[in-house]
């Protein structure tokens, strides 16, 4: 059994080189969330120098709150909003000779298209237009998957071994205590839940999670231990 394993990067918690030779795939922050050129470039550099896949990791422009409320622009306002930021990040990348894979929304913007079907759409259209080869990642069986495959696109499911997850595959909202599993040992044991539970392409660890280094580290114990193999995401040369 293979899977990717990626974790949001690039956003100032601090820990980044640390937790880049245990990932496959790496989401960089485009400055709507966190982050800013300098530290995209450092970020690719990371993780050119660990052989892991670049993403992009669009945002609402929402720095005061970590990209984690929710907004309501037009369609086409959230596509050119999204646009730019994987267009930054694939110029900075394409400087450093990385090549750019996949597409991940952050924070809200990520679960509001999971049920929200225009501006699941907005999204992919926005990544067909960098490039119609990019990965776009998304939570399993959300309408953003189902945007991405309408849109022509490869894309990736994804689980996350550190949030619980309501009955109908949701995420549990930050807001209600105990959304964020905080445990490392009940992280990686959620984790495996997950791979055997249903089809994933990768699973995600919060960067910013405070025990996000033990996090990392004792999941790929735990893979290993179970015969799971880490592999990046890889994207296709053409449609």
């Amino acid at each position: 059994m293979q899977i990717d394993l990626n974790c949001d990067l690039g956003e100032g918690a601090g820990n980044d080189a640390a937790i880049m030779p245990l990932i496959t795939s790496a989401n960089i922050a485009c400055g709507f969330h966190a982050g800013d050129e300098f530290t995209m470039r450092e970020t690719v550099r990371l993780a050119k120098q660990f052989q892991v896949k670049v993403g992009a990791h669009p945002s609402w422009e929402d720095r005061e709150n970590f990209g984690r409320r929710e907004m309501n622009l037009a369609p086409q306002e959230a596509e050119r909003m999204v646009f730019d930021q994987i267009k930054t990040l694939a110029e900075i990348a394409k400087v450093e000779a990385v090549e750019l894979t996949h597409i991940k929304p952050h924070g809200a913007l990520y679960n509001q298209s999971a049920g929200d079907y225009d501006l699941a759409m907005a999204i992919a259209r926005a990544v067909r237009e960098v490039d119609e080869n990019l990965i776009l990642v998304g939570l399993a069986n959300s309408k953003l998957i189902e945007a991405g495959l309408e849109n022509q696109l490869q894309v990736a499911r994804e689980g996350f071994p550190d949030r619980r997850y309501n009955a109908d595959g949701s995420l549990i909202s930050r807001s209600v205590a105990g959304a964020v599993i905080e445990a490392p040992l009940e992280i990686a044991k959620h984790a495996l839940k997950l791979i055997h539970g249903g089809r994933l392409d990768t699973l995600c660890l919060h960067g910013d999670h405070p025990q996000a280094l033990e996090n990392a580290q004792l999941l790929r114990v735990v893979l290993e231990r179970e015969k799971v193999s880490l592999i990046g995401l890889s994207k296709r040369q053409s449609l």
